[in-house]
C-alpha cells in the first residue's frame, strides 16, 4: 500500500497539478497520515549503513503547497492568530497514547511529521513537515527541526540547536542525527549533514556542507565531496575551535582565525554517563 501511495503521489506531482479536487486532496490526507504514523519517511537507512533520499516524500510535500489555499487557521488553547496553506495543519496525533510529552509554552508539531514514542518537546520548539522524530528524544526549548531532517532516537537536541531542513532540490539528502547523539546548545548542522550514532557536538558548534571538521585524535580531516555530504562519526566528541588564516600577510598580521569544528576525543563511559542523566528529566 505504501508504494502505491507513493506512486500515485509522484504521479499527481509530475503532472504539475495545482488546483485541487476531492480525489487528490484525499490522496493527499492519505499521504499526510502516512508520514505522522511513521510508515513512509523522507529518508531511510540501509542496509549497507547510508542514507538514502525518499523523493517521492518530498514530491507529495510539494504538491501539498501547490494545492493548499492559505486560510485562516486555529489552535485551540493560542491566543495567537495563524494563517497558511490548508494542506498544512498542526499534527494531531494522540501523543498521549505514545508517552510523547508536548509541554505548554508555545511548540508547534507541523502535520505530516513523525514524533516517535516517550519524546519531549519543551517550549517553545517547532518541528516542521517530513520531519522524523525517534522515540525518546528531547527537544529543548527553541530547538527547531527543519523540513525532512531525521533525528534518531534518544538524541538530546538542546536549547536553541537548530537542524536545518530541505525541500529542494528533490533528490538532496536532508540533516541526519542518528540514535544517541547530543546536540549542544545553540548547534546548527545544516545542508544534508549527517551526524553518526553516539556523536556529541558541543555547544555551540555549526556544521555545513563547507565545513570541513579536523579530527585531533584521528589525525585527518572530514570534508562533504561531490555526491556526499558532510559526516561527523559515530562516537565523535566536536567543539569549536579555530585555525590560523595563512592565506594573506594581512591575516597573519592581525593574527586572524577561522572557525574550525575540532574532533578532541570519542565518547567513553564519563560523557555517556552524563547524557544519561538528563533521562531523569523526562
Amino acid at each position: 500500500m505504501t508504494a502505491e501511495l507513493l506512486s500515485e503521489i509522484h504521479d499527481v506531482y509530475e503532472q504539475g497539478v495545482r488546483e485541487s479536487t476531492p480525489e487528490i486532496r484525499a490522496l493527499f490526507d492519505r499521504f499526510v497520515l502516512a508520514l505522522e504514523s511513521g510508515s513512509v519517511r523522507a529518508a531511510e537507512k540501509g542496509s549497507d549503513g547510508q542514507w538514502h533520499v525518499n523523493a517521492a516524500v518530498k514530491e507529495g510535500i510539494l504538491v501539498g503547497f501547490r494545492i493548499g489555499r492559505i486560510t485562516e487557521l486555529t489552535d485551540p488553547g493560542s491566543i495567537l492568530p495563524f494563517a497558511d496553506k490548508d494542506t498544512f495543519r498542526t499534527a494531531r496525533p494522540d501523543f498521549a497514547a505514545r508517552g510523547t510529552r508536548i509541554v505548554p509554552g508555545g511548540s508547534s508539531i507541523r502535520s505530516g511529521a513523525y514524533v516517535g514514542e516517550s519524546v519531549t518537546c519543551m517550549p517553545p520548539m517547532y518541528i516542521n513537515v517530513g520531519a522524523w522524530v525517534g522515540d525518546g528524544t528531547m527537544v529543548d526549548s527553541h530547538a527547531l527541526v527543519g523540513s525532512c531532517a531525521q533525528i534518531g532516537a534518544s538524541v538530546h537536541l538542546s536549547a536553541a540547536a537548530q537542524i536545518g531542513g530541505v525541500l529542494e532540490p528533490i533528490g538532496m539528502r536532508p540533516v541526519v542525527i542518528e540514535d544517541r547523539v547530543l546536540v549542544g546548545g545553540g548547534v546548527g548542522v545544516y545542508e544534508g549533514t549527517l551526524v553518526r550514532e553516539g556523536a556529541v557536538l558541543g555547544a555551540g558548534v555549526i556544521l555545513t556542507a563547507s565545513t570541513p571538521v579536523y579530527d585531533l585524535v584521528r589525525e585527518t580531516v572530514y570534508r562533504s565531496e561531490e555526491g556526499r555530504p558532510l559526516e561527523v562519526p559515530a562516537n565523535a566528541v566536536v567543539i569549536p575551535g579555530s585555525r590560523p588564516v595563512s592565506s594573506s600577510a594581512f591575516a597573519a598580521d592581525n593574527n586572524l582565525h577561522m572557525y574550525a569544528p575540532l574532533i578532541v576525543k570519542y565518547r567513553d563511559d564519563k560523557t555517556d554517563l552524563r547524557a544519561a542523566l538528563e533521562g531523569d528529566l523526562r
